[in-house]
């Protein structure tokens, strides 16, 4: 399992950096990222895919 970010898409809410601290953080951008080496098996990784409201998380 792979995530990645749709940066053309992500609004920069920060929901997901609220919902799975530990996997996602915010860049100087203001746009989502995944951590580097953030567990993505976390259980939150699917919370936060399902409540971006831009489908910016894409689970590959």
């Amino acid at each position: 399992m792979a995530l990645r970010i749709d940066e053309e898409v992500c609004s920069g809410c920060e929901l997901c950096v609220q919902i799975c601290p530990d996997v996602f953080e915010m860049n100087s951008d203001g746009i989502c990222r995944v951590k580097n080496g953030a567990d993505e098996s976390l259980d939150c990784v699917q919370e936060a895919i399902d409540s971006c409201p831009t489908a910016a998380i894409i689970q590959e």
